[in-house]
């Protein structure tokens, strides 16, 4: 059988890996807090006809060899922790981290997430939870006779009453790692860890690397539509090409059978 057949299947198979990824970016264009990806490739094995360097001759070597590719597979989907902009929504339990961490919350069934996804809500006895109902860690509860809350940069959460002074009710750490791309993706806007991140290092805002907080707006997703346009039509005319290539080597086999 021709090679180029199942070579050019690869390249199709790759892209279509390709234009699911892109398609998962555009489709989350307007998720807070969401992280682009990108898909990486590599080429498969050779097959080796002519070793590089082979002897040809007396006192000759051959420069190139003769090795042929047999396709390309899908190596890595990176993602890219770039931040996105602000999203201004001045709700006081909207908050950014303005640089590297993420937000620590504890699922029902008592994993620890994280996310960058900072729009918080008080569930009905008073603590901060997402939107899922993922409590906030550590925990925070906002007083029910709270007219207000105020959140500083570096995490302090303050509940305002009336005329009285504002009450310290707890502070919001932030989590970094070595290696954020290495975290596994859980949906939700939630990460979990995993051994390519490392390990948590939890600290209060604006320590050992992680950025600040911002009451009041949100981080919009960092999927730039018109990049991710560029890449679709890339990836949809590489998809074409491979199939152009299964077609004309389709037409050699029928030529080879054709022979009398």
């Amino acid at each position: 059988m021709i090679k180029s057949l199942n070579t050019a299947a690869t390249g199709m198979a790759a892209q279509q890996t390709n234009m699911d990824v892109i398609a998962n970016n555009i489709a989350n264009s307007s998720t807070t807090g969401f992280k682009k990806s990108r898909a990486e490739f590599e080429d498969l094995m050779y097959q080796t006809q002519k070793e590089p360097g082979a002897a040809t001759g007396m006192n000759a070597v051959s420069p190139n060899g003769v090795q042929t590719g047999l396709g390309v597979r899908t190596a890595a989907i990176q993602k890219d922790f770039d931040y996105g902009s602000a999203q201004v929504t001045k709700n006081p339990f909207d908050i950014q981290v303005e640089g590297a961490g993420f937000f620590r919350v504890m699922t029902p069934d008592g994993d620890v997430a994280y996310t960058r996804d900072g729009s918080f809500k008080k569930d009905p006895t008073g603590r901060l939870v997402d939107k899922n109902g993922n409590t906030l860690q550590p925990e925070i509860t906002i007083p029910a006779n709270s007219s207000g809350v105020e959140i500083t940069p570096n995490g302090e959460v303050r509940s305002v009453s009336g005329n009285e002074p504002p009450q310290v009710v707890g502070n919001i750490d932030l989590t970094n790692f070595v290696n954020p791309a290495g975290l596994k993706a859980m949906g939700k806007n939630l990460f979990i860890q995993s051994p390519a991140s490392g390990q948590p290092v939890t600290s209060r805002p604006g320590l050992n690397g992680t950025g600040y907080l911002a009451q009041g707006q949100l981080e919009s997703s960092n999927v730039n539509i018109v990049d991710e346009m560029v890449n679709m039509i890339t990836a949809q005319r590489a998809y074409e090409t491979n199939s152009k290539v299964i077609q004309a080597s389709d037409q050699m086999l029928q030529s080879i059978n054709n022979l009398r």
